[in-house]
């Protein structure tokens, strides 16, 4: 086996990226402190063609040296947006017929593993900040609760890492149907 080089990716441009139909998943920061972490979220977004990111409350914005730093321009691709109230957000989202789902152990969540999304849904996943998680007010508004199963004696994951994991399996789920 050889590795690729990077010329050999296929790699959309800027352009083509904002013409190519999205995945119908918009992805909603709730108080992100770090940097890196946002950063990282933009990158993921662009690999699986995330239609839009929210910035809400305390997390920054483009453009910021730390952000480009992990997110290698991937601001410049995914199509993004600040809103201080997440609140505000997920009423406004409800109202487009978008479903608000906050990654968060919560009661009655539903499995990441068991969750099977709708044909024609548009989605919005909400990722919380990283002591405190998803606001209660917003988890209390949303559609749902999806937890990632974990089985070790942790009870989190980095934000960046739980983004990963859920749009990974959002996006698979979604291109099968």
């Amino acid at each position: 086996m050889r590795k690729l080089k990077n010329s050999e990716l296929g790699r959309k441009t800027v352009e083509e990226f904002k013409q190519t139909n999205k995945t119908p998943i918009i992805v909603v920061l709730d108080n992100i402190r770090s940097l890196n972490n946002v950063g990282s979220v933009f990158r993921t977004s662009d690999a699986f063609l995330i239609e839009k990111i929210y910035l809400c409350g305390i997390t920054a914005t483009p453009p910021n040296k730390e952000i480009h730093k992990t997110a290698l321009g991937a601001t410049e691709s995914v199509d993004w947006e600040y809103i201080e109230n997440t609140i505000d957000l997920v009423e406004k989202l409800q109202a487009e017929n978008v479903k608000v789902l906050s990654v968060e152990q919560a009661e009655n969540s539903t499995m990441l593993d068991t969750f099977t999304p709708e044909t024609n849904q548009k989605y919005a996943v909400v990722f919380g900040n990283e002591v405190k998680g998803v606001q209660q007010e917003v988890v209390s508004a949303s559609d749902m609760c999806i937890e990632i199963p974990q089985l070790g004696t942790k009870h989190s994951l980095n934000i960046s890492v739980s983004c990963g994991v859920v749009l990974w399996d959002l996006f698979t789920k979604m291109k099968t149907k």
